[in-house]
């Protein structure tokens, strides 16, 4: 929290431990209505003054919830956090908001720990799936006489897509990189190590703390590289087809797509005249908009003349995006022939050049699974044999790479493929390949290797205590197989690790995208009970059902992080998904758990937005939405 007074931060504290933190006697209708039911417009209070000291999280009882919204049909469970463990079977209540009468009664599941976290909390779920009832609601134990209340939240059809893709619409529309500043230097911005200047106007800000644009970084490490502005794209364009009805039913199909055609528009100014897409704009973290550069990107901020994307920095989704684009028939300041033109201009090229532009010289699974978004898209696109066959052999080469346990494997050597934004990935692009593979045993090979994946993410996150159904993984520890819930803080890069909501957002859209071919069911969400529950918990995880109380879209809920300012006007927006819960700080293989509103500067790493997290959310509130 950052201290702004004493006194301020006195009362503030006060304030914080009476509303949030206490437990709950009585409350007025009237008292509620003004307060928590602002939270169903995301119309709350100024979300800067909402800052949280981390032990005014901490009571007696804490009822965990999804802050937002549960989705009508869709798995609804709250999480009960007890300093000692809730006797078996206690009753929680679901009560009216605003009547705080109670409309269903349930039992909670037994009281675990998660050992790898911490001993001094005890975990209960609530499950109240089976109540299926619009309204506005909060779930309630009583212990000791004393009633401890959740954080209020909604139940409607749909209420997650018909809240948050609205929201996130919002969101990367502020993310713009537009201001005066911005547009008038990447105009004219120079190549690194040249005086050569390109037209780089357009695309998004990378994070609420980076006014970079990115089509990729962590190049370096050749391992952990996330997809960013294409796969926003992408991501949009997906949700734009997926579920028109319901964004004309909250007004957003028309932004949308706008949104999509502006990304389009930044992709189409970042291919070169040879055919390679530009990887990076980057600040250098200078006020000065003159001080921006076309570069590659190191560790510590170094940055060299490598900026031509190969598959897995970026180009492979570029191409997928303009691709896909395209059939829309409609032009953004390019029309959608030149989209096509671009998007296959790039792809011949890629499939000359991307080796010698990686950083080893050699694929990887992360080439795979994007060269295969970008050969089935544009083999969508046009029906071509050579995309065709692409495809086959990138789809092929995915089944190949995956291990005897289930998970997949990076490379020829056998490290696995754990990743901090995209694990769910390798899933869509075959999922996205299937829409066009017609050929009985290519479909058959693809469907195994979803299923096999899927099966993997189920038995590795629920092989241990896991009352929140946290995504956990495999990853290689100074030359051992662990797993655990949190990225290796001693990885390849040599310095990041963050926050996972985005690999959060991909594994849930993985399971329901992945699950409806493989395990589809008449049920919740359209795929086996199992699924459901995988995506839904990490979804609510985001919005809140976590050890921190903690809503990570900012805006939405009663509990958010600290704002965060950047240049030319940019820094938080609404609707934007912060980075999140990472492992202990100072553990290097990522074991237990952190959060941190304030860390020296380092807070970065729990609170900052990033446009991956919020592509991803996307994407699973796309999936959830499909009826």
């Amino acid at each position: 929290m950052k201290n702004r007074g004493g006194i301020t931060l006195l009362l503030f504290a006060v304030f914080s431990l009476n509303i949030f933190a206490q437990p709950v006697r009585s409350a007025s209708p009237e008292r509620f209505n003004s307060f928590e039911t602002s939270n169903f417009r995301g119309e709350s209070f100024s979300r800067q003054e909402q800052r949280f000291p981390e032990s005014s999280l901490v009571t007696t009882v804490n009822v965990l919830v999804n802050q937002v919204a549960y989705n009508l049909l869709g798995p609804k469970v709250a999480v009960v956090s007890s300093k000692t463990p809730m006797p078996l079977n206690h009753e929680f209540k679901l009560l009216d908001a605003l009547s705080l009468k109670p409309v269903f009664t349930g039992k909670l599941g037994s009281a675990e720990q998660v050992t790898d976290w911490n001993l001094d909390s005890w975990y209960s779920r609530a499950d109240f799936s089976a109540y299926q009832k619009p309204g506005q609601y909060k779930v309630r134990v009583l212990l000791n006489g004393q009633y401890f209340d959740s954080f209020a939240f909604k139940i409607e059809n749909n209420a997650l897509g018909k809240i948050g893709i609205p929201a996130i619409v919002d969101f990367f529309y502020h993310q713009r990189a537009n201001s005066p500043q911005e547009l008038e230097a990447d105009q004219h911005i120079k190549l690194f190590g040249s005086n050569k200047t390109v037209d780089l106007r357009g695309g998004w800000c990378d994070a609420s703390g980076d006014i970079s644009k990115y089509f990729s970084h962590l190049a370096y490490t050749n391992y952990m590289l996330p997809q960013q502005i294409p796969m926003v794209d992408w991501s949009m364009i997906n949700t734009v087809e997926r579920i028109p009805d319901l964004l004309r039913q909250v007004n957003a199909k028309t932004s949308l797509t706008k949104e999509a055609l502006y990304g389009a528009d930044y992709i189409m100014r970042s291919l070169s005249p040879e055919g390679y897409f530009y990887m990076t704009v980057f600040s250098y973290f200078d006020k000065d908009p003159n001080a921006r550069r076309v570069v590659g990107l190191l560790a510590d901020s170094k940055t060299t003349s490598d900026y031509q994307c190969a598959y897995r920095e970026g180009g492979g989704m570029a191409v997928a995006a303009l691709a896909r684009i395209s059939k829309w028939k409609i032009n953004g300041e390019f029309s959608s022939a030149q989209y096509l033109s671009a998007a296959e201009r790039a792809f011949a090229h890629l499939q000359q050049f991307s080796t010698t532009y990686a950083d080893d010289g050699k694929d990887n699974i992360i080439d795979d699974y994007c060269a295969l978004m970008a050969s089935s898209e544009l083999w969508i696109a046009t029906g071509k044999e050579a995309y065709k066959q692409e495809a086959r052999k990138r789809a092929l080469n995915l089944n190949k790479r995956l291990s005897p346990k289930g998970y997949f494997m990076a490379n020829e050597e056998g490290r696995p493929f754990w990743h901090a934004a995209d694990a769910g990935l390798p899933v869509i692009a075959l999922a996205r390949y299937l829409d066009v593979e017609t050929e009985k045993s290519a479909r058959g090979t693809a469907l195994k290797t979803i299923k096999i994946a899927l099966d993997y993410n189920l038995k590795v996150t629920n092989e241990v205590v896991n009352p929140f159904g946290y995504a956990r993984q495999n990853f290689l520890h100074k030359g051992t197989l662990k797993s655990g819930f949190f990225i290796p803080h001693e990885n390849e890069s040599g310095w990041w690790w963050q926050g996972e909501d985005a690999r959060l957002g991909s594994l849930a859209s993985a399971a329901l995208v992945g699950g409806r071919l493989v395990y589809p069911s008449k049920g919740a969400l359209g795929v086996k009970p199992e699924l459901a529950a995988y995506a839904s918990n990490l979804v609510s995880w985001v919005l809140g059902t976590n050890p921190y109380n903690i809503c990570m879209m900012y805006g939405y809920g009663q509990n958010n992080v600290p704002h965060m300012n950047s240049m030319y006007g940019h820094g938080s927006g609404r609707g934007g998904i912060s980075n999140g819960i990472t492992g202990k700080d100072g553990r290097p293989d990522g074991s237990g758990i952190d959060f941190k509103m304030e860390d020296n500067g380092n807070e970065w790493r729990w609170s900052e937005q990033w446009i991956p997290h919020t592509g991803w959310f996307l994407q699973a509130l796309t999936a959830m939405s499909i009826q």
